[in-house]
């Protein structure tokens, strides 16, 4: 696999940034880093394209970023925030099935919540047609062009899945990495995390147990994603150590080959 282009589609937490009803000093910022919309990015390489995550602004995102093509979905869970605009896939599936990659228990909130992406009759193109490929962890599966080892991580007490793709990862919505999966970010280009707040949460990792993770495994670059209201882009950028970064919502990242 030659370089591979990393879009981040979006960059904020489950509300969003601004916050509906919010007049805080980010909700009302001037600066366009801080207008988030629930995380995702796009993998793009040798003419393919993989999306990670279909969040609730997902037809947005992909009019902003001008996706034309898709070769296939993977999801890192079945929350809301990343995985709602699934209905927008369908322009995906006017002539054949979209491929969808997920762990086992995600294949089963398609089945039970968007049962007619799977077996709807559709009279006039207006639903999407998926093709439900559960992914094993640790497993390193070929998608398009992309070898993605899928790799578990805690989201509080619900396991989901980190994607690595060559010498890149993408642990969003992470509260803990098992230490059978630390050795999957090593040796990494560059590592995306989670970093929801200053102070701790349940669920996620804060800005300070992000950096930790970070210094333990030690990417060339990190950068940090799944933001709240709590952190203005301007302000988290100015504390943070040299070699990790704000992500934003349109940043394009470059990524070596394969093996990095």
């Amino acid at each position: 696999m030659s370089g591979m282009e990393v879009t981040f589609l979006g960059t904020g937490t489950s509300h969003g940034i601004p916050v509906i009803g919010c007049s805080c000093s980010v909700c009302t910022s001037r600066d366009a880093h801080d207008k988030r919309y629930r995380s995702s990015i796009m993998l793009q390489s040798e003419g393919k394209t993989l999306l990670v995550d279909t969040t609730p602004e997902f037809r947005l995102q992909a009019l902003r970023a001008n996706l034309t093509s898709l070769d296939a979905v993977l999801y890192t869970h079945a929350h809301a925030d990343h995985f709602n605009g699934i209905d927008d896939l369908r322009v995906f599936c006017k002539h054949n099935s979209l491929p969808v990659y997920c762990k086992e228990e995600v294949a089963q909130d398609i089945r039970s919540r968007f049962p007619y992406v799977l077996h709807g009759e559709d009279v006039a193109g207006g639903i999407p047609h998926l093709d439900l490929r559960v992914l094993k962890p640790y497993e390193e599966v070929e998608i398009a062009s992309f070898k993605v080892i899928p790799v578990p991580i805690l989201h509080g007490k619900q396991t989901i899945f980190a994607f690595r793709i060559g010498s890149f990862a993408y642990a969003t919505d992470c509260s803990e990495v098992p230490e059978q999966s630390l050795p999957y970010f090593e040796g990494l280009d560059t590592l995306v995390v989670g970093a929801l707040r200053y102070w701790p949460h349940p669920t996620h990792y804060s800005v300070f147990e992000a950096l930790a993770f970070a210094q333990k495994v030690r990417p060339r670059r990190t950068y940090l994603t799944h933001l709240s209201h709590g952190l203005s882009h301007q302000g988290l950028q100015a504390e943070l150590p040299e070699g990790v970064h704000v992500a934003y919502d349109t940043l394009s990242l470059t990524i070596g080959g394969q093996d990095g």
